[in-house]
C-alpha cells in the first residue's frame, strides 16, 4: 500500500482514533445481518471483525456499501449482498474481495440464482466455513475457494441436571432449520425417558408459531431468542445438542457445543458432515424423528454411546479454536500483500 492510499485512510477520518499506528488496510465488511439479528451470520460476521482488527486492520460493517473507499471488501452471503459487491468490484476491480458463503448460498442459491452465481464469479476468494463447502462449488471456481472454520471460547464444564436429560436446540425458527424435528422426536421416546428438550430461537416465519404453541409439552418447550451469552450457557448445561437442519453452510452451534464439552446429534447432510467428521456416530436421516429419537434415547440410556459422542466431538475441538479461525482469516488478508 503506497503514501497516497496512507494520506487518504487519515484524511477520511479512520486513523485518528490509532494515534499514529497505520493499519494494514482498511477493509469494509457487508453482511446482511449484524449483531441484532442473533443468528449465526451475524456472530460469523462480528468474530472476523474482531480477528481483522486485532490484526490491524481498519474495518467498517455494514448491511450495504455506501460507496466509500475501502482497501479491500469482505462480502457475507452471495446473493443478499450481491448489489454491494458488484458495485465494489466494478469500481476497484483490483482490490480484494472474499466472499463468506453460508449454507442457503451453497447448498440453494448458487444452484440457480443469477445473483448468487455472478458474486462467485466475481469475488477473488470463495471462502467455506466445513471441509465439504469445497465439493458443492462448480469445478472451475474452486481454485479460489479456502477452508475456514468458525470457532467458539472454550467453556468450562458445566453442571448437568441429575433429575432430567437435557437437550438444547438453537435454532431460528425457519424452514431452512426443520426447526421442530427435535419436538416431534420427543413424543416417540419411551415413557421411562427423563428427556426434556429446550428449543431457543426467534421466530421468522410466522406462520410457524402457532405449530410451535401446539408442540408445547413437558417433554419440548420454546424459550423463543436469547442473548447469546445465555445462549452458550444453556448449551453447557445441555446433555446433547440437537442440529436437525436441512442446510447448513457450517453451523457455529456446533463450535459453541464442542466448546462446551456437549455432544452434537445432527442431521445428517454435508454441512454438519463437514463440520463433525465422516465417521460420527451421532448422525440421524434429514427429518427422520423416529431416528432422532432413537439416537436421544440411546444417548441418555447408554453411557458407552454418549462417552462416544463426547470423544468424538472432542477429537474435532481443535479445528474450532478462536486462535485457528484469526490465524485463518490473517492468513487470508495476506494472500494480497
Amino acid at each position: 500500500m503506497g503514501f497516497s492510499v496512507y494520506a487518504q485512510f487519515f484524511a477520511s477520518g479512520w486513523g485518528t482514533a490509532w494515534l499514529g499506528y497505520i493499519p494494514a488496510m482498511r477493509i469494509v465488511l457487508v453482511t446482511p445481518y449484524l449483531l441484532d439479528a442473533r443468528n449465526g451470520n451475524a456472530h460469523t460476521a462480528a468474530r472476523w471483525s474482531r480477528f481483522l482488527r486485532r490484526a490491524g486492520h481498519a474495518v467498517e460493517m455494514v448491511r450495504e456499501w455506501d460507496g466509500r473507499e475501502a482497501d479491500g471488501m469482505i462480502v457475507l452471503h452471495a446473493r443478499r449482498s450481491h448489489a454491494s459487491l458488484a458495485a465494489y468490484t466494478g469500481r476497484y476491480p483490483e482490490r480484494p474481495l472474499l466472499l463468506i458463503l453460508t449454507g442457503t448460498d451453497i447448498y440453494r442459491d448458487i444452484q440457480f440464482d443469477a445473483d448468487a452465481m455472478d458474486s462467485l464469479r466475481l469475488a477473488h476468494r470463495l471462502v467455506v466455513l466445513q471441509e465439504r463447502g469445497v465439493a458443492a462449488l462448480p469445478d472451475a471456481l474452486r481454485a479460489k475457494a479456502r477452508v475456514i472454520y468458525q470457532s467458539a471460547p472454550t467453556l468450562k464444564p458445566a453442571a448437568k441436571p441429575v433429575r432430567t436429560f437435557d437437550v438444547c436446540v438453537v435454532a431460528h425458527l425457519r424452514e431452512e432449520k426443520d426447526p421442530f424435528r427435535a419436538a416431534y422426536a420427543s413424543r416417540l421416546l419411551p415413557v421411562a425417558s427423563r428427556i426434556r428438550v429446550r428449543h431457543v430461537g426467534g421466530l421468522l416465519q410466522a406462520e410457524m408459531e402457532a405449530e410451535a404453541r401446539a408442540l408445547e409439552s413437558p417433554r419440548w418447550h420454546w424459550l423463543g431468542a436469547l442473548p447469546h451469552g445465555e445462549t452458550r450457557r444453556r448449551i453447557a448445561r445441555g446433555h446433547l445438542l440437537v442440529i436437525s437442519s436441512r442446510m447448513e453452510g457450517g453451523a457455529n452451534v456446533i463450535c459453541e457445543a464442542v466448546a462446551a464439552g456437549t455432544p452434537v446429534l445432527a442431521s445428517d447432510i454435508a454441512g454438519n458432515v463437514g463440520m463433525l467428521g465422516e465417521d460420527y456416530a451421532g448422525y440421524f436421516p434429514l427429518g427422520d424423528e423416529a431416528a432422532l429419537a432413537e439416537l436421544m434415547w440411546r444417548a441418555e440410556s447408554d453411557p458407552a454411546f454418549l462417552d462416544l459422542l463426547q470423544r468424538q466431538c472432542a477429537a474435532r475441538a481443535p479445528l474450532f479454536t478462536p486462535e485457528r479461525e484469526a490465524a485463518a482469516v490473517k492468513a487470508l488478508l495476506e494472500e494480497f500483500s
